[in-house]
């Protein structure tokens, strides 16, 4: 958390005039998929003119066509199958997930990657040819064409897993934030016949207490009679839920210290200390 106290809109690399030139975490994003995916076609090329020269040089018929089609529905194959590993990766990796149990996961998850990936290949490779009034038939030089396809796209995976968590620590890293609204939102507590409209980015956690709610605010812990979970819906993701029954701010969260068994403690800049759920360590840790 320290880390993103430090990230001013000035003086940092994260801030809004830092390296992106204030670009949000969206555009950001599409920029950098945009750049694998030109990059890809660098590659596509290149194996195109590599298969085109092999088999000239076996004396074997070349088209052009061909070449590119069979590479290029790989790569639109791949541009597909990235969509649940971007999600796998931004759910499944340290220190959400312990590093040894993120390698084994990933290992496992190579498999139905794999044949997702050859799937969507040997469909579109179906298509095209049908289209050309011709048929298409998956082989491969070692007779195991599944096999085959599969030691290559192993190799593929590592190399996807680690561009798009880079791609996700860069987005988050250098990303400028949303745009703050000019008017300050505000939390109405009811006191008696007086309303108080505390200010959200002061409050500093939120706690059950039966049919209320506990909230601090400047060092002093007001009574609220609401449920947590409306709260939680009126604070809006500014707020993480540590526990069942408790909110902090996460601008608010100082240190974040992790025992043994899996809970937490959270530290705040009022010097408060709150006990977490591990249940709910990733939403301060992720």
């Amino acid at each position: 958390m320290t880390d993103r106290q430090a990230q001013g809109t000035s003086g940092g690399a994260a801030g809004t005039s830092g390296p992106t030139g204030g670009l949000s975490a969206r555009a950001l994003t599409a920029l950098l998929l945009s750049a694998i995916f030109l990059f890809g076609l660098v590659r596509i090329a290149a194996n195109v003119y590599s298969y085109i020269a092999d088999r000239e040089g076996a004396g074997l018929a070349t088209s052009p066509t061909i070449a590119w089609m069979l590479e290029g529905s790989s790569l639109v194959a791949w541009a597909i199958v990235m969509i649940p590993c971007w999600f796998a990766v931004r759910y499944i990796r340290p220190p959400r997930v312990p590093l040894p149990a993120t390698a084994l996961i990933h290992a496992l998850l190579a498999i139905p990657v794999s044949l997702g990936h050859i799937a969507l290949m040997v469909a579109f490779r179906t298509a095209l040819w049908w289209m050309m009034g011709i048929d298409y038939h998956f082989n491969a030089p070692d007779g195991s064409p599944i096999l085959y396809e599969f030691r290559k796209d192993l190799s593929a995976y590592v190399e996807l897993v680690f561009i798009l968590f880079l791609v996700q620590w860069l987005v988050a890293r250098y990303a400028a934030p949303p745009a703050a609204s000019s008017e300050r939102r505000t939390l109405a507590i009811g006191d008696g016949s007086v309303t108080h409209h505390l200010p959200i980015d002061e409050i500093e956690h939120v706690a059950a207490a039966g049919n209320y709610v506990e909230i601090a605010w400047r060092g002093e812990r007001l009574l609220h009679r609401a449920t947590l979970s409306a709260v939680e819906a009126e604070l809006g993701p500014a707020f993480a839920r540590i526990h069942r029954s408790r909110l902090v701010r996460r601008a608010a969260v100082r240190r974040v210290v992790t025992h043994k068994s899996g809970d937490f403690d959270v530290e705040t800049q009022g010097g408060d200390t709150l006990r977490g759920s591990r249940r709910y360590r990733g939403n301060v840790e992720g």
